[in-house]
């Protein structure tokens, strides 16, 4: 079994210092012209869409989604990559809530607070791996504009240049193509029976 924190090396450059184990994020992974064809392929695709399993198993996922803290599950352990078109995202991470988190007295329950926060902006590839992908939840909290200041710069700031303190960043449509690999003992009638 792979371990699930090792790191891939010719994405060391990108790998975020500060983070968990182990996240990656590439600005500008691809071109502006890769982006447009790209949106021009996804956007007649309904809201979601599984794209055909090539034999050595990766899957792509397109969508465009706001979302509260979750997790994607085991099934495309230990690695997950996200592209990112059109528009930029805040991706926050939680760490998951434990028994004790819950207070029965507490109605209604306070939403949780990210433990870090990554600015995915377009044509960026962000690559989560081992407990970074495994343990941490994720989410987009629904805004239209993600004001930025000193004290609420991402975590992934320095790799992004709309990320300066005083930002008003406006988001638009943003689609993601989100490329996992999938256990080559599924098939994909197996996934679609259900």
């Amino acid at each position: 079994m792979e371990d699930q924190d090792s790191r891939v090396p010719a994405l060391e450059t990108f790998r975020l210092e500060q983070a968990p184990p182990v996240i990656y994020y590439v600005p500008d992974f691809i071109s502006k012209e890769e982006e447009e064809y790209l949106l021009r392929q996804v956007t007649p695709l309904p809201f979601w869409s599984l794209m055909p399993q090539s034999q050595s198993g990766p899957s792509c996922l397109e969508g465009s989604y706001r979302t509260g803290p979750h997790e994607d599950g085991p099934l495309y352990y230990p690695t997950v990559s996200t592209i990112s078109l059109g528009s930029h995202t805040i991706l926050d991470l939680y760490e998951p809530r434990q028994p004790k988190d819950d207070d029965p007295t507490e109605q209604p329950r306070p939403p949780p607070r990210p433990a870090t926060s990554l600015l995915l902006e377009p044509r960026s590839l962000l690559v989560l791996r081992g407990t970074a992908y495994t343990r941490l939840l994720h989410g987009i909290a629904a805004a239209r504009v993600d004001p930025l200041d000193t004290a609420s710069l991402p975590l992934n700031a320095a790799a992004c240049p709309s990320a300066r303190p005083g930002a008003r960043l406006v988001r638009g449509t943003r689609v993601s193509l989100t490329i996992r690999r999938v256990p080559r003992v599924l098939r994909a009638g197996l996934l679609l029976s259900k």
